[in-house]
């Protein structure tokens, strides 16, 4: 029993404090068309855009910013892509957000850093930070 308890302290101490390199999580999802990708542990979302790149993702910043546990890791609005990491609230897993505007379109990577399955985390994430983002919209 005594084994088992180190060994997860030890797992739960790892998880959190594991360092994290931005170079290996501030990278751009394929260019696709709009739409949802679903992937094991990830989820992409693709959507038109018809305000200025920098604008879309200030909003975006704001609202990414607000999520509990959450905060940037990499890029700018300016930049014209953003990665943030969200943590779980027991365990403090890091999930992978990024996103960038490019040709009209912006894109949401959302994917985890350790196991395979989320159980659909990152999807429920990048479909409550667009509903937000359509809420915030000028003129909405």
């Amino acid at each position: 029993m005594i084994v088992l308890a180190v060994v997860i302290v030890a797992f739960g101490l790892y998880v959190r404090l594991a360092p994290t390199d931005p170079e290996e999580w501030h990278i751009a999802a394929p260019n696709a068309p709009p739409g949802d990708y679903p992937a094991e542990g990830a989820f992409i979302a693709v959507r038109p855009v018809t305000e200025p790149g920098p604008e879309v993702l200030s909003r975006l910043d704001a609202i990414a910013l607000d999520t509990p546990r959450t905060h940037r890791v990499a890029g700018s609005p300016a930049e014209g892509m953003i990665t943030w990491v969200s943590r779980s609230a027991l365990w403090g897993f890091p999930d992978f957000t990024t996103a960038r505007v490019e040709d009209g379109k912006l894109t949401i990577h959302g994917r985890l850093r350790f196991g395979r399955g989320d159980m659909g985390v990152n999807r429920k994430r990048v479909e409550r930070w667009l509903a937000q983002l359509e809420a915030r919209a000028p003129g909405a």
